[in-house]
């Protein structure tokens, strides 16, 4: 295992112990306030506060270089339109088609479940704004000005920037070429600054998860527990239903045979919770357990790994749901529309980095008018679906590589059906 690798296992170890100890002092707090009125002034709304409005802040700070850098670069990274043929083409196509369909079966199962069905004392405190009509959403959509899109946190504008700046970037020849460098390098600082901030994410849970339980109770852990079922649901029904159907129906292949062969895959990306480090071992499953040709694995996983988040886009779905519930705010059709759409884009800008999910979830948030800080009730529990939903990303990796070679003539079917 790679020293990184370690690094990403000891730190959810300290979450999780950050997890246990935030929910044991929240509930005494919760106990003993009533009867010592100083330890909500002092501890509860002071010090506990204090700590979680700093590492709320630091993941803040984090939104919009991520989401810009990032989509930027993806986009940038596709090569232009006319260089991508029809393997790209197809390609991309799943992995929208994934996504898609990924964000919207988890906006049904949250709408349907109702996970969050409202804390009364969060609905209270939160007025929600008025949600615009989708006319203009969509109008507003390309930004007038994309620095004071950057300043005021308006996500789809600061998506539909980096998407076209990205495509001028690939259309751009030697200056492209050039620019294309200087994002990369801009968004790999990034990242070294996201890896910054999650080193403090085991203090952060602990602030973040002991106010909360002591300020609302039990019903705190009672609603992250249904979060957290949910979301875990939601990612076997995508991984054990939706890509073996779309394996079954659209290549004629044997699904039983790819879940057994992606075993490795998922012991790797469930262990790292990175796309990126798993990356390697899903090339060599691909090619030496699968039959994926070496022309189209090189090119399907690595852009997967890149622009293809089906697990993080379930996530996303269900979290917004479930804090939009948590705060009694009906979500419009409009609205969940647009989190389809956010989602889906906002993949494509997804780092495959441990949490890098949850920053790009603030940008998810701030496009419907929910409150940000809401992550924090989530976020103590989120190392462990982290860790699930990666395994769900590589998946949906392979399972398009798989469907691209066998569309393309690309598969060795004995090495597919083979032991």
């Amino acid at each position: 295992m790679s020293e990184s690798s370690k690094a990403a296992v000891r730190l959810t170890h300290h979450i999780l112990i950050g997890l246990v100890l935030g929910a044991l002092v929240g509930a005494l707090l919760n106990q003993l306030s009533p009867a010592l009125p100083w330890l909500q002034t002092y501890v509860t709304a002071g010090i506990l506060k204090l700590i979680a409005d700093l590492f709320r802040n630091g993941l803040m700070l984090l939104v919009v270089p991520l989401v810009f850098f990032s989509l930027t670069s993806g986009v940038a990274s596709l090569g232009s339109p006319s260089q991508l043929g029809r393997l790209g083409l197809k390609t991309i196509g799943l992995y929208i088609l994934t996504t898609v369909m990924a964000v919207t079966m988890a906006l049904a199962l949250a709408v349907w479940i109702q996970p969050g069905s409202g804390l009364a004392e969060l609905a209270a405190t939160f007025e929600p704004p008025v949600a615009p009509p989708l006319t203009d959403v969509i109008s507003n959509m390309v930004p007038r000005n994309p620095v004071q899109a950057m300043a005021e946190m308006q996500m789809l504008q600061i998506i539909v920037f980096a998407v076209l700046l990205g495509l001028a970037i690939t259309m751009a020849k030697d200056a492209g070429q050039r620019a294309a460098g200087m994002i990369e390098d801009w968004n790999t600082v990034v990242l070294q600054l996201v890896t910054i901030v999650m080193k403090f994410a085991p203090i952060g849970v602990f602030a973040l998860l002991a106010r909360a339980v002591a300020e609302f109770g039990f019903d705190t852990l009672k609603k992250l527990a249904v979060y957290f079922v949910l979301v875990l649901v939601a990612l076997a029904i995508h991984l054990f239903v939706i890509l073996p159907t779309l394996l079954k129906l659209v290549a004629r292949l044997n699904p039983l045979i790819w879940l057994r062969k992606m075993s490795e895959v998922w012991l790797f990306a469930f262990s790292t919770s990175s796309s990126n480090a798993t990356l390697p071992v899903n090339l060599r499953v691909c090619e030496e357990r699968l039959g994926v040709s070496k022309r189209v694995s090189a090119f399907s996983i690595p852009l997967g790994a890149t622009i293809n988040m089906d697990g993080t886009v379930i996530m996303q779905g269900i979290a917004t749901v479930f804090i939009a519930q948590l705060y009694a705010v009906d979500l419009t059709l409009a609205q969940l529309l647009t989190v389809v759409a956010m989602a889906t884009l906002a993949a494509v800008g997804t780092a495959g980095v441990p949490s890098a999910g949850m920053i790009m979830l603030a940008s998810v948030l701030a496009q419907v008018g929910l409150p940000v800080e809401a992550i924090g009730i989530i976020l103590s529990v989120d190392r462990l679906l982290d860790m699930a939903r990666t395994l769900v990303n590589t998946s949906g990796d392979a399972a398009v590589a798989c469907i691209v070679a066998q569309s393309e003539g690309e598969l060795d079917l004995a090495v597919y059906n083979g032991e």
